[in-house]
């Protein structure tokens, strides 16, 4: 899969906006804010800090929200956010330790980044639900795996653990829609 062309600014604050929330929800909710910026395509750190809580929560954001967005658009304005040409010269775990700060955005939210922004091929978001259940269901395991077991094992897997990321998700995928077939080995 092609990563987006997104800068991760715009990336951070569309995972903030879908967080907790069912897709089509969020990107109403996200249509709306866009539309509250007036502007061509996604506003800049300075236009979202010149609306007003107030404003933002109107177009359907929690106050929480509110605060993770204000302090991403802050954050990127003073270049703690980096570019895309900057966060594509940063390795893995320096982007990691550099975004995890920011308001409601944690180590998964950084690896999505990696993984659908960036296109990196060597992140196992073990700390992924999805991942986690892809593993069970394709070892046929009864429990999932503790992140940090799926991690040991996820070393086998290096360089390309985004690959075996990809695959668990489709297996999660089809058992739950009760089309998974075990394979012989894993």
């Amino acid at each position: 899969m092609k990563p987006a062309r997104r800068q991760p600014y715009e990336a951070l604050v569309r995972a903030i906006a879908h967080q907790q929330v069912h897709g089509r929800a969020a990107e109403a909710i996200l249509g709306r804010f866009l539309a509250c910026c007036e502007g061509p395509g996604f506003p800049a750190p300075e236009t979202v800090l010149a609306l007003t809580p107030e404003a933002m929560r109107a177009c359907g954001l929690s106050a929480n929200k509110v605060l993770a967005i204000r302090d991403i658009a802050e954050k990127a304005a003073a270049g703690v956010v980096p570019t895309r040409q900057a966060a594509r010269r940063l390795p893995d775990d320096a982007l990691i330790e550099r975004l995890v700060p920011l308001r409601g955005v944690g180590r998964w939210t950084v690896e999505m980044l990696l993984i659908f922004t960036l296109g990196r091929p060597d992140v196992l978001p073990v700390d992924d639900f999805g991942v986690r259940e892809g593993y069970r269901v394709a070892a046929g395991l009864d429990e999932q795996p503790k992140p940090r077991a799926l991690a040991e094992i996820g070393e086998a897997w290096a360089p390309f653990r985004t690959t075996a990321a990809w695959y668990l998700w489709r297996a999660a995928d089809l058992h739950k829609e009760g089309r998974f077939r075990q394979p012989k080995a894993i």
